[in-house]
């Protein structure tokens, strides 16, 4: 007879790594590690003071993986080892990274969403996917946008134009490739 816990489901696909405070310590700071990583991914975009990176792509994907809480503080250790001088926010940048450092604060509040919704099966289906990804993306904008206003002094519009209008159509590659990946991978663990 299978025990209760054999027969719990996992909530993000993390959670089929057996359970131990090192496994969740080690899911923190590889979700940090690969966030940083993910930033080195830079390409400068003309007439911005905001870079293409890959770092949306793994906040999201984090999230997915790790569920709200580990994701949350996967993304405020790379917030706070980078504040603290670790060069590896776009472009190798470290300490409060002006213009874009707003992003970097919505990294937090994106994981911890996008992990409660996968907890909640928001990474099982594409449409389901889809819409957690959009959301946690929208979250990275609501956070980036105001202080790219206060550091730069544009306007909304040109704020909007050149820091969220500039990435849709990336952040739509990028949650196209998570789309696929999750659902897939849960479809591939349930054979």
């Amino acid at each position: 007879m299978a025990n209760a816990s054999s027969m719990v489901r996992p909530a993000v696909l993390s959670d089929l790594i057996p359970a131990s405070r090192v496994r969740d310590v080690a899911l923190v700071v590889g979700g940090a590690a690969l966030t940083g990583l993910a930033a080195q991914l830079s390409f400068p975009v003309p007439g911005s003071p905001v870079p293409v990176t890959g770092q949306t792509f793994a906040v999201v994907l984090v999230g997915a993986a790790l569920g709200m809480n580990r994701a949350a503080l996967s993304m405020a250790l790379y917030m706070l080892v980078g504040v603290a001088g670790v060069p590896w926010f776009a472009d190798g940048a470290s300490g409060f990274a002006g213009a874009s450092f707003g992003y970097v604060l919505g990294f937090i509040a994106a994981a911890a969403l996008v992990g409660r919704l996968a907890e909640r099966g928001g990474d099982r289906t594409v449409p389901r996917t889809v819409g957690t990804m959009v959301l946690g993306n929208l979250v990275i904008y609501a956070f980036g946008l105001p202080v790219l206003i206060a550091v730069t002094g544009m306007d909304l519009s040109r704020a909007f134009a050149v820091g969220a209008g500039n990435f849709l159509l990336g952040d739509a590659l990028k949650i196209a490739i998570a789309a696929g990946l999750l659902p897939a991978a849960w479809k591939l663990l349930r054979r």
